[in-house]
C-alpha cells in the first residue's frame, strides 16, 4: 500500500517556515526603507509559497485517505489508495496551485472535510484574501493587482506591498493567523 502524506509534518513544517521569515524580517529592521519594503514583498511571498506548499500536501492527504470526491469530480473510479505522485498529478496536473481559499478545495474534498471547514472559519478569511492579493501585487505590480489589493486591505492609496506590510506589524499579524490556521489543520488531521 503507497505511503501517506503526513499533514501533521506538512503544517509542523509551515509553522517552522514561517517562523524563519519572521526572523528573517527582524534581522532586515536596520536596513533603508526601500530595502526593508523589498524585504516585506520577499516575506510576502515566500509565505505564500510556503502556505501553498501545506495545503497541496493536505489535499494529497484528503485524495489518497478517500478518492471518492475526486472519482465524483473527474468521473474517473480511482483505486482505494493513490501514491502522493499521482495526487498531486491530480491537483497540480501539468500547471501550478494557486491557493484562493476554500473555492480551490472544492473539487478535491467535500464541505464536510475537515480541511474545507478550518479553512472556511471567518478568522481566517480577511488573512487568506490578503495573502492572495498582496502576494500578486508584490509578484506583479500590476494595475489590476494594485487595484485588488486596496480593496481587500481597503486602503484608497497603496505604494506597494512591502510598504504596506511593514508598517504596524502587518506581515507579522498575517504570517500570526496563518500559523493558526496550520495548526488548526494540523490538529484536525486524522493523518
Amino acid at each position: 500500500m503507497p505511503r501517506k502524506k503526513s499533514v501533521y509534518k506538512s503544517a509542523d513544517d509551515f509553522i517552522r517556515e514561517s517562523d524563519k521569515i519572521t526572523s528573517f524580517l527582524s534581522s532586515c529592521k536596520t536596513l533603508p526603507a526601500t530595502y526593508r519594503s523589498w524585504v516585506y514583498e520577499y516575506g510576502i511571498l515566500r509565505l505564500s509559497r510556503e502556505l501553498e506548499s501545506m495545503i497541496v500536501d493536505a489535499l494529497v492527504g484528503a485524495i489518497n485517505n478517500d478518492t471518492h470526491t475526486i472519482s465524483a469530480q473527474a468521473g474517473i473510479t480511482f483505486p482505494k489508495h493513490l501514491t502522493d505522485e499521482v495526487c498531486e498529478y491530480l491537483i497540480i496536473g501539468r500547471g501550478y496551485f494557486d491557493f484562493k481559499g476554500h473555492q480551490t478545495l472544492q473539487p478535491y474534498v467535500p464541505d464536510s472535510h475537515y480541511l474545507m471547514q478550518v479553512v472556511r472559519k471567518p478568522q481566517y478569511q480577511q488573512s487568506l484574501e490578503q495573502l492572495a492579493a498582496l502576494r500578486n501585487l508584490a509578484a506583479h505590480s500590476s494595475r489590476i493587482a494594485k487595484t485588488r489589493a486596496k480593496k481587500v486591505v481597503k486602503q484608497v492609496r497603496m505604494p506597494d506591498a512591502g510598504v504596506w506590510l511593514k508598517r504596524q506589524g502587518r506581515l507579522e499579524s498575517l504570517i500570526a493567523s496563518l500559523k493558526d490556521l496550520a495548526t488548526e489543520i494540523r490538529n484536525q488531521a486524522p493523518y
